[in-house]
């Protein structure tokens, strides 16, 4: 997988519309983590990673349920498959989940407001 660059970009000018130059390279410290490909499966499976100072982060691998919020609260459904994704149009496809993902649920469609690669669960509210 991919690991992207969280660093400032080189091309852009400082306030006074001088050019920036980098006093120093890319640090292995600044690199991201690879993309965590959420998927809609029978049950949930997680992943335990670590993160930079030691704390731990849990990673959804694939995921059967999501906490929808409807007007009564939230409740516990499970997911169908993806019906749109914002990110990338082949992940409604591949049943990927991401942030703003449209999934279609047991209740109805439904937002997804996490980000089930970083949070380790799914939450989303409840459109239709």
């Amino acid at each position: 997988m991919v690991e992207s660059f969280h660093g400032r970009g080189r091309t852009k000018r400082g306030g006074a519309g001088g050019k920036r130059k980098p006093n120093r390279g890319k640090h292995l410290s600044e690199l991201g983590g690879p993309f965590t490909a959420t998927k809609v499966a029978e049950e949930d499976v997680r992943k335990n990673v670590r993160t930079k100072g030691g704390e731990r982060k849990t990673k959804l691998k694939k995921a059967a349920f999501a906490n929808v919020l409807t007007k009564e609260g939230f409740k516990k459904v499970r997911i169908k498959r993806v019906i749109e994704s914002p990110d990338n149009r082949h992940y409604a496809r591949m049943n990927v989940i991401t942030l703003g993902s449209i999934i279609e649920t047991e209740m109805g469609k439904a937002r997804v407001t996490s980000r089930p690669g970083q949070a380790g669960v799914i939450n989303a509210i409840l459109i239709s």
